[in-house]
């Protein structure tokens, strides 16, 4: 894949006249669009940056945006400047509505987002209805390329991904470390209880069959909820060998918390993405975090031969904003933006969905080719069968890769979780 970025006078036009706060987007997204010409390449830019899921939507539209940044540096797409038309979408309903504004106002043919899989259901159902494209490049809902949408695609992997690899890391490291067989060892799954939460441990349930696992249970609790101490209990009185969870931010750190105060002591926990993979999580629970496992989108501790140009990224993410991406979704959209423009470059600049649905499921790209380490791949659901999630390990700040081998930074180390 290219390494691309962008001149300063094109820069201004992707994210408007300021640019040292994310603050200029929505000004962006008000701007008269002509749509797509002969010299302006123009794709919707839908992302959470207000609302509950800001934080993760903010760090997806950051990648995005250095991906474009460093394309239209290298001379843009085919000739064309690439300007990404932003909307702010902080719930399902405002989600409906910019995608109509960005098609019927702005008359953009295709459009990426979202990080969130309600959202995402959203804004494609109306591209795809009035015939035009869309490209999730974070949402895991399986649901977003089973309805049968010829112009929706999806780049990274799903929520399948992120079971499989649990239960692959169970298998392959889990189970020996604790000196047990997976016939008798004893996996809980606690969830918040929302559809995220749901549709994973649905898919969590059959991965476990099928590898084995004759007791695995799970336990939902409300993400909303102030004292999971009662959940701690149930989960106690489960005495579980392995804990595999899914949360968000805040559920995160107080599930944490309580199984530290409540001195559940486990042989190890797994998060699911979510609040596991926050460096806020990390500094909420200071030494505690330390052995607690998550399996993620690539995080910036990766082996750099798995992930070509994951450096760049992280010298141009700390030039913009002077830190490292508090998740790996900067990381995958940055690598999901770039797929894209590498197809339309295939296209030459041409965003109509017919021409670059057949580029996309002609264009082949291996596994660790990307600063993400997916490849690309589309089945005839037009989802991509080589994005790639990790597992990784806190130590200390650090969110460090240990599975599978060919991505890791280390090994894992089996360190009883929360400090007990």
């Amino acid at each position: 894949m290219r390494s691309n970025s962008f001149d300063r006078r094109s820069f201004l036009k992707i994210t408007g006249a300021s640019l040292a706060t994310l603050a200029a987007a929505p000004m962006l997204a008000s701007c008269a669009s002509p749509g797509t010409d002969s010299s302006t390449l123009r794709i919707g830019a839908m992302y959470p940056i207000s609302g509950t899921n800001a934080l993760l939507g903010e760090e997806s539209w950051r990648g995005a945006q250095i991906a474009a940044e460093l394309r239209n540096r290298a001379g843009g797409v085919a000739g064309k400047a690439v300007e990404l038309v932003f909307a702010d979408v902080p719930d399902v309903n405002t989600a409906t509505s910019e995608a109509r504004r960005l098609v019927f106002n702005k008359n953009i043919k295709m459009a990426i987002g979202t990080y969130g899989s309600s959202l995402c259901l959203a804004a494609s159902e109306v591209f795809a209805r009035t015939g035009n494209a869309f490209v999730e490049l974070g949402a895991v809902s399986e649901a977003i390329t089973n309805r049968g949408y010829e112009n929706v695609f999806r780049f990274n992997p799903t929520a399948h991904t992120m079971a499989v690899l649990h239960m692959q890391f169970i298998d392959q490291f889990l189970a020996g470390a604790l000196g047990k067989d997976l016939k008798d060892l004893r996996v809980l799954m606690v969830h918040e209880d929302s559809s995220y939460g749901q549709s994973i441990v649905e898919l969590a349930r059959r991965e476990a069959e099928k590898i084995g696992l004759k007791h695995f249970e799970t336990e939902p609790y409300s993400a909303k909820s102030t004292d999971l101490s009662s959940t701690v209990l149930r989960m106690k009185n489960q005495n579980p060998d392995v804990v595999l969870a899914v949360s968000y931010a805040a559920d995160a750190v107080l599930l944490g918390r309580q199984i530290r105060d409540n001195k559940l002591k486990l042989g190890a926990f797994i998060g699911t993405g979510g609040g596991h993979s926050l460096a806020n999580f990390q500094k909420a629970l200071g030494s505690a975090a330390d052995g607690v496992f998550d399996v993620d989108f690539t995080q910036i501790h990766v082996n750099p031969d798995f992930a070509p140009g994951i450096d760049e990224f992280l010298q141009e993410y700390r030039n913009r904003f002077g830190q490292d991406p508090a998740s790996g979704h900067s990381i995958a959209n940055f690598t999901g933006t770039n797929l894209l423009l590498d197809i339309l470059e295939k296209t030459g600049g041409s965003d109509d969905p017919a021409v670059f649905g057949a580029a996309a499921h002609a264009m082949k790209v291996p596994e660790g080719s990307t600063a993400s380490g997916w490849g690309l791949d589309l089945d005839e659901h037009n989802q991509n069968l080589l994005g790639t999630m990790n597992v990784m390990q806190w130590n200390g700040t650090k969110l460090e890769t240990v599975f599978p081998p060919t991505a890791a930074v280390r090994e894992p180390q089996l360190i009883t979780p929360f400090g007990l």
